[in-house]
Formats: C-alpha cells, structure tokens, sequence
C-alpha cells in the first residue's frame, strides 16, 4: 500500500511535466489559419487563430520563394511554390497574400540562404502587423527564426556571395 502514494505522486509529475512540454511545443498554424476565407467587402481579416498567435513560437510549413534577388538575413515562405522575376515584373510580384518573410537571427543577419525546393517546416516567433523594411517592402507576417532553426535543415547552408 506505500507504493501506491509513490506512484500517484509520479503520475502528477509525469502530468506535469508533459503539460510543461506541451506548452513550450510550438504551435502549430497553417497558411490557411491566417486570414477569414472568403474575403469580405473590407478585404483580408485576421482570424482569431492567427491574433491569438502573434508574438507565440510557431511551427509553419510552406514553400521557400524562389527570388532573383536574394537578401541577407531573410526570405519569403509561402503556401506554394513561387517565383518571383523581380527585374522583369518589378514591384508587381505574384506573391500570395499569406506571403511570410522569414528573418534570420540577428547574428545571422549576413547570411543569405540558398532557394531549397520542396515545403519547408520552420518554427519562430510570429509577428503580425504592418512593418517596412529597408528596401521599402511592407510585409504583413514575420517569422523571426531562432539561432538554431536552421541548423536541421540541411540544404540551408549560407553561400559567400549575394545575387
């Protein structure tokens, strides 16, 4: 009868410490959590998945963008394969409104990753909101990377050259 006690204290800690894990796993959203479908006459609304996410570690599944013009410490990830010919189409891209930019850590600011093929599984931290980058591109939605969220992917090694 004393081993009983035992083993509902470690049936508490296992509890525990499972929900503690559960907590800290990233969420999971999809491209589609993102805005209300369809779009209303006010256009694209946030969903209350996609509020409740922002500033939340993430864990998004989507396509890298292939760009003629690549930039360091960043790029684009979205539901499907894209290409963007930013020199013919300049600034009338075919990106789909769900278009995350994903940002390196800032150690790795410097880094320009090479376009990979096939989805991609990326966890960060998500923002949401209107925000300007230095070439003058507002983006919606930012995944900020972890310093090690591309440390499993294998085919993301840093080139020494920019495009």
């Amino acid at each position: 009868m004393k081993l009983l006690p035992v083993l509902l204290a470690l049936s508490g800690l296992i509890t525990s410490t499972s929900a503690a894990l559960a907590a800290e796993a990233p969420l999971e959203l999809g491209f589609g959590d993102f805005f209300v479908q369809p779009a209303g006459p006010r256009g694209l609304e946030p969903t209350a998945r996609l509020l409740a996410a922002r500033g939340r570690e993430v864990r998004l599944v989507g396509f890298m963008v292939q760009r003629e013009h690549v930039q360091p410490g960043r790029f684009l990830l979205t539901p499907r394969p894209v290409a963007m010919s930013e020199h013919a189409d300049g600034e009338a891209d075919d990106l789909p409104a769900a278009t995350v930019t994903v940002l390196l850590p800032e150690a790795q600011r410097g880094r320009v990753v090479a376009h990979q093929a096939g989805p991609l599984a990326l966890s960060g931290r998500l923002e949401y909101g209107a925000a300007e980058d230095e070439t003058g591109r507002v983006s919606w939605l930012r995944l900020h990377l972890a310093s090690d969220a591309l440390a499993a992917q294998p085919a993301a090694a840093a080139t020494a050259h920019s495009h």
